[in-house]
Parts: structure tokens; sequence; C-alpha cells
């Protein structure tokens, strides 16, 4: 591969990393606003969010921002892939660059899936029970993940809280510092690259000064 291609797609990815993280950071604050007034019961989880809609100043502005982020975050955390399969080294940096890329897209479709059944809609309650099946499919763990996931026998208020405290606390927090973590990653990835640049540099300039 074209070493100046590998370059440009580094410089993309550190750019897109610092969009990622901006993502991370809207979702994480719209999440916090939206977390004081939202309910994690059957019933009043969707009740909950029609208010914020609607009574609460800037509500659906919130709502909506939160969705955009979360998607947005998605959609980041793949082109970052593809960035960095792109701009693919064989150093430790790289590596670890990589394997927060693949975290940071697995963690954004966890808080994506978990979002599933907080609105408690019949679309999000449904869509959440089919998924519940394809879990339980599973060999050997798939009903004990699905039991734990679920906190009884069907999905109810138990369901919601456990979502609800994956969705908020434990995958935010995750997010959020693989997103960090990452941008951390890029740049320290960016700052060899130029130390290995200008060492080629200086190494040329000593053997042309040879040559003369």
């Amino acid at each position: 591969m074209n070493a100046g291609f590998a370059g440009r797609c580094r410089q993309v990815a550190t750019i897109n990393a610092s969009i990622v993280l901006s993502l991370s950071a809207i979702a994480a604050v719209s999440g916090v606003l939206l977390a004081v007034y939202y309910q994690p019961a059957a019933g009043a989880a969707y009740v909950s969010l029609k208010a914020i809609a609607r009574s609460v100043t800037g509500g659906s502005w919130i709502l909506a921002l939160h969705d955009v982020a979360g998607n947005g975050l998605i959609l980041a955390a793949l082109l970052q892939v593809v960035l960095m399969f792109l701009s693919r080294q064989s150093n430790r940096t790289w590596y670890w660059v990589w394997l927060s890329t693949i975290g940071l897209l697995l963690v954004g479709m966890a808080l994506s899936w978990t979002a599933i059944v907080l609105d408690w809609t019949q679309e999000g309650y449904w869509r959440f029970a089919i998924e519940l099946r394809t879990i339980a499919a599973i060999p050997v763990v798939g009903n004990g993940l699905r039991d734990l996931l679920v906190g009884g026998p069907a999905v109810s208020t138990a369901t919601l809280t456990r979502m609800y405290a994956l969705h908020s606390y434990v995958l935010a927090i995750a997010g959020l510092g693989a997103a960090i973590a990452h941008l951390v990653g890029m740049y320290r990835m960016r700052y060899q690259a130029l130390l290995e640049a200008l060492s080629e540099d200086e190494a040329s300039a000593s053997y042309v000064m040879m040559e003369s």
C-alpha cells in the first residue's frame, strides 16, 4: 500500500477520532439531562419521555440530539474501522488503537441495543422480545444470559431497570473512556509517525553529506 495514502488515512482517522469523542460527549451530556426526568418503569417510561418532549424546555431538542449523537457514533466508529484498516501499521500503538476502534463500535452497537426497550413502545417491546429469543438460542449460556437481562419471567420494570443501568452507566462510561483512549492513541501514533519521518530525513541528509 502507498505510504502517502496510508498517511492521509491516518490524518483523516485522527480528525474522525475527535468527532467520535465529541459525539460521545454529546450523547453523555444529553443522556444525563434526560435521566433527570426519565422513569425506568413499565408504563411510566413512555409517559416520562412524552413529558420530556412536551413539557420540559428544550426537551424535544435534547431527545433528538441524544438520538442523533448515538446513531452518529456508530457511523463514525464504522468509518474509523475502515480508516484504521487502510492505514495499517506493524507496531504496538497501531494495534492498541485498532482494538479501541473495535471496542468503540461494539459499545456503540450495545448502546443502541439497550435503548430499544427504554421508550416502552409496542415496537420497542416486541423488537426486544424477539432479540431475547435469539439470545436464548445461544448454546450453553443463552438461557442464563436472557434471564440475567430480563430479571424475571417476562419483560417488565425489572428489565427496564437493568437496561437503563447498562445503557446509562456501564456502557456510557465505557464508551466515553474508549473514545478518550482512542483519541490519545491516534495522536500518539501520529507523533511516532512524525518522529520516524524526521529520522528518515536526517538519515537521508547525512547520506547526501557523506556522498558529497
